[in-house]
């Protein structure tokens, strides 16, 4: 699942980003690709491609810092949703 999840972020940034390579672990508001409009278009993408609402505890810089930390991210609420 998590692999998946960040084939797929991967891929997101990659046409959106066209010229720039993002390693899984790199920061993309320290490199200057994400500003806080993009940060909303990414929470949007997030939640219509895996199919959940982002909770508002989980609406936070780290959980989109990197295709590493949304791949976890997906991977949480992939969890939580199978817990009840």
């Amino acid at each position: 699942m998590r692999a998946e999840a960040a084939a797929t972020i991967r891929a997101f940034l990659a046409r959106r980003f066209p010229d720039e390579t993002v390693e899984d672990g790199q920061d993309i508001f320290a490199t200057g690709l994400a500003t806080s409009l993009f940060t909303m278009e990414l929470v949007r993408f997030v939640e219509r491609t895996f199919g959940f609402e982002v909770p508002d505890r989980e609406l936070q810089m780290s959980s989109f810092r990197s295709i590493d930390a949304m791949a976890d991210l997906v991977v949480r609420m992939d969890t939580a949703s199978a817990t009840g």
